[in-house]
């Protein structure tokens, strides 16, 4: 599926730019800076090195038009589209200086975001056939979390919550700082955000059981094994129509040799912290056209 930053990414890129080129550039660049004339024109390819998925191309644009504004880009691709190993993707056109100044900038960001999407799009595909998503978490990096969980959707993968905000979480520390039962917890959450998704995390199948009774919207089975997770399903569906509405997330310790047999026990989200934590970049690089 093809994927565009939307406005509000978009204006992030553009402050991110300002900050990552200024930590890149500083006073200015001491060797394009001395090396070329400011005068000339060239044009720089982005070329992907290994099979992935790109994400993040519209970066492109706003870090030359912050060293250029006569800067061009040309795309050959979307994000979200699968390619192979030596495939140009897009290229650059502005003014020599400016293309070897804001190469690095440019690709640090493509290549982070192009990684989780590729390792999203393994994910996804081991468990093609299944009733299971798969989604990310709250492991991001600071400042970035936004553009990661983008690339998260242009692999195919799903967005948990983007932060505390917009959506509760029930987790062990609330129960114990509260002192509240997990029943309790779910009552006073509801009672005060009636609108909003409701996530109750499960320590055991007792656990489990409870939160799906009290009719969370997601019950979150933390690091049980496949036999438990089968049993909170089948437990699930012996419940009323209330009940039933409830989706079960597996998370803690997937990886891409488990999720298939994760997703085959009938759980309908499968969340994946190493997509955002431990994802590797995709290799691509933006070599100036002889």
């Amino acid at each position: 599926m093809r994927h565009y930053m939307d406005e509000i990414l978009l204006l992030l890129a553009e402050q991110l730019a300002v900050v990552a080129l200024q930590e890149d550039l500083g006073k200015g660049d001491l060797t394009g800076g001395t090396l070329l004339d400011p005068e000339e024109t060239g044009i720089a390819e982005l070329k992907v090195k290994q099979d992935g998925v790109i994400s993040g191309l519209q970066w492109l644009e706003t870090v030359f038009q912050k060293l250029d504004s006569e800067a061009k880009v040309e795309y050959m691709s979307v994000d979200g589209d699968r390619l192979r190993a030596g495939t140009i993707a897009a290229t650059v056109t502005c003014n020599l200086q400016s293309l070897v100044a804001g190469e690095r900038t440019a690709l640090n960001l493509i290549q982070r975001m192009s990684g989780i999407a590729t390792l999203a799009g393994r994910f996804t595909d081991a468990v093609e056939g299944t009733r299971a998503l798969v989604f990310d978490t709250r492991k991001t990096t600071p400042g970035l979390r936004a553009f990661e969980k983008y690339a998260v959707r242009c692999g195919g993968g799903a967005n948990h919550r983007m932060g505390l905000y917009d959506e509760m979480m029930i987790k062990e520390n609330h129960l114990y700082l509260s002192g509240l039962s997990l029943p309790e917890a779910i009552q006073k959450l509801r009672d005060a955000n009636p609108d909003r998704r409701l996530t109750a995390e499960a320590e055991s199948l007792s656990e489990a059981k409870l939160a799906i009774d009290a009719a969370a919207d997601v019950v979150l089975l933390d690091d049980f094994s496949l036999e438990d997770i089968r049993a909170a399903v089948e437990y699930r569906g012996m419940g009323d129509e209330a009940v039933k509405k409830t989706h079960l997330e597996v998370s803690g310790g997937v990886t891409l040799d488990t999720v298939r047999a994760y997703a085959e026990t009938g759980v309908e989200r499968i969340s994946v912290g190493a997509l955002t934590h431990s994802a590797s970049a995709l290799d691509v690089s933006l070599k100036v056209r002889r």
